[in-house]
């Protein structure tokens, strides 16, 4: 006999709603995909291609203009032409860009350097499939052409980041060699992934240079560390990439130094734990929390709130290091929780404010843990990794080889991804060598292997007025909530498991909490479960808060549908999903599926409150979704798995 249980009434009525489409309300439970936010398959960044990109400069003496504009005016570019797929781009905006990686070669008289192009500089909204800036990184201190890759693959699981394949350089009429395709953090991005581009925006870079350090002027790190309330001690620092910021940002640090129980209301704390944990799980020794402090932005959204996100992952799996004084086991065995000096002593370049304080908070701490184990469990699977890079070097291997400018060997194309690799006074951490030794010294780690709460499943149930989660081994256990349109500020409600505070039966492990009760008619309820004892965290879903559960309140839930039109779930889909629509009076409704540039591929039309799409023959990707009826003509996204 099959015993009811909470799980098993849930269980039945989502296979009804699959296969028969039917909407029930209380059960309208959704897992947020941020994946959606990426490019689908043919993309610019299309992890399959490996295309060809041709450009001629107009003045031929354009190396000498743009090695002397690096040195001297970093934002000056010159014009050139740019070609793609037989497509030629007339004047768009060349400069070089980079740090080490342009002077190391341009020093050797090398012309593999990295390239910044802009390509509506000159010419009024001219974009490159979609994208208005182009950033061609040359993988000079990367002998095997994928560490970036590999760890944006990682990046982008838990927090926005940029996103990167490879492409082939022709530079007036000469192949220039194989480079690293990396996306911009600019305001497209922004628009991207936050759906706004307004807001204060910094590359947390300061003004030194690699190669002219005797005579670059004396300035702090991008630390955070605060100066004082003038901006203009932020400027060697920070670089400004928004037409305003300077206040936000000195309020950001002095909020670090003189008001941190207020930090939630100003920086998304957990994006932040998310990308300190992943920098040190994947041995990124090139960013904030760990050897080198730079390589990140910090981007104001909406709220209020500030974000941090990757960039230029090229030093991750313990990267270039310049010297021997490292010995592998220390690189690998680099400690988690290391926060370097107070930020009040008297060594504020060695300081990191923002990582002592996160991490001298006991929440906090538990949270960043969590996520540590999070990412060791589910995303440093040597076996999907390999498949990855055996893919992508193997696309890349002809233009590789043919590389006449690349630094490496193609012996150590293929070896350096295995294991680590000495060259001159430059040492080079293999990607599984450090996958490897960091995944077990990690998950040894006195503190990450403590034992967290379990959480088997969370459900909504009675009509959506009650969330529940069967958890396991913990003392506290908590709904985080929230309905803001970005997907932040998530306020924490105590679940039950006492039979009492709408829980049904105490002590069965399922614990209850009403949904809260948040202002009618406002946005979609977005939330997850956080559960801890004395040790450690769990969350579900574990991505949280990037990835989360979220329903529409049943009590308005008709209103929502009015408002939006129609409906779409589940999307994404894989197989198929159910489009439906207040419609009463049962008019005539058209529907119609058109591909991202509005060409149609499927029309329908109907007098009911839905119907059920088929993924048939439809290719993976993004596709637009129109319906019209007597609420008018409303439009969606659609996206395939």
């Amino acid at each position: 006999m099959v015993k009811i249980t909470y799980p098993y009434i849930c269980a039945m009525l989502r296979i009804l709603i699959i296969l028969f489409c039917i909407p029930v309300l209380g059960f309208s439970q959704t897992l947020f995909d941020p994946q959606v936010h990426y490019e689908p398959v043919g993309g610019f960044y299309d992890k399959d291609s490996l295309r060809d990109i041709y450009l001629d400069f107009y003045d031929p003496n354009y190396h000498n203009v743009l090695d002397n504009s690096w040195f001297y005016t970093p934002d000056t570019r010159i014009p050139a032409k740019l070609t793609l797929n037989g497509i030629e781009y007339d004047s768009v905006g060349v400069r070089y860009k980079g740090n080490s990686t342009f002077c190391l070669p341009n020093d050797d008289f090398n012309p593999k350097v990295p390239y910044n192009i802009d390509m509506n500089y000159w010419v009024a909204g001219q974009k490159l499939l979609d994208y208005k800036k182009v950033k061609l990184a040359n993988a000079w201190l990367d002998p095997t052409f994928v560490k970036d890759f590999s760890a944006s693959k990682i990046y982008s699981k838990y927090l926005p980041s940029g996103e990167v394949n490879l492409l082939k350089l022709h530079c007036q009429g000469s192949y220039l060699g194989l480079y690293v395709n990396t996306e911009s953090i600019n305001k497209q991005f922004l628009q991207k992934h936050f759906n706004e581009k307004g807001g204060a925006l910094f590359k947390c870079d300061n003004i030194r240079r690699f190669c002219d350090t005797a005579n670059a002027p004396s300035a702090m790190p991008p630390n955070l560390f605060y100066m004082g309330d003038d901006s203009s001690l932020y400027y060697n620092s920070y670089d400004i990439k928004s037409d305003h910021g300077w206040a936000e940002l000195v309020n950001l640090i002095k909020t670090i130094y003189n008001d941190f129980t207020n930090i939630d209301n100003i920086l998304n704390v957990d994006r932040t734990l998310w990308a300190f944990a992943v920098n040190q799980a994947t041995s990124n020794l090139d960013c904030y929390n760990t050897y080198y402090v730079h390589n990140y932005y910090l981007y104001q959204t909406g709220d209020g709130l500030f974000q941090m996100i990757p960039w230029d992952l090229d030093n991750s799996f313990v990267g270039a290091i310049l010297g021997n004084f490292w010995p592998w086991s220390t690189a690998y065995e680099y400690d988690p929780y290391f926060t370097a000096p107070a930020p009040d002593t008297a060594q504020p370049w060695e300081g990191r404010p923002l990582l002592y304080k996160l991490l001298n908070n006991p929440l906090y701490r538990k949270q960043y843990t969590a996520h540590l184990r999070t990412i060791m469990n589910v995303s440093l699977d040597t076996a999907v990794i390999r498949s990855q890079i055996s893919d992508l070097q193997s696309l890349a291997y002809s233009a590789a080889n043919n590389d006449q400018y690349k630094l490496f060997s193609m012996a150590q194309y293929y070896s350096n991804v295995e294991s680590e690799l000495w060259a001159g006074s430059w040492s080079f951490g293999g990607i599984f060598s450090t996958i490897d030794e960091r995944k077990s010294f990690l998950l040894g780690h006195s503190e990450i292997s403590l034992t967290p709460p379990s959480i088997s499943f969370v459900e909504e149930i009675n009509g959506g007025n009650l969330i529940i989660a069967e958890v396991s081994n913990a003392t506290t256990v908590e709904l985080m909530a929230t309905i803001s349109p970005y997907s932040s500020k998530f306020m924490p409600f105590a679940m039950y498991d006492n039979g009492i505070n709408g829980d049904a039966v105490s002590g069965d492990g399922i614990y209850s909490v009403t949904r809260p009760d948040f202002p009618p008619n406002t946005e979609t309820l977005k939330y997850y479960i956080r559960a801890q004892n004395e040790d450690a965290m769990m969350l579900s879903p574990e991505r949280a808060e990037y990835e989360y559960y979220y329903s529409n309140p049943p009590p308005v839930e008709v209103r929502e549908l009015a408002h939006a039109k129609f409906s779409i779930y589940p999307n994404p889909i894989t197989d198929k999903t159910c489009i439906y629509w207040h419609n009463p009076s049962h008019e005539e409704v058209q529907v119609n599926l058109s591909d991202i540039n509005g060409r149609s591929l499927r029309n329908y039309t109907t007098h009911g409150t839905g119907m059920l799409l088929s993924k048939g023959n439809i290719a993976p990707g993004v596709y637009l979704l129109t319906v019209q009826g007597g609420f008018g003509v409303s439009q969606q996204k659609l996206i395939v798995r």
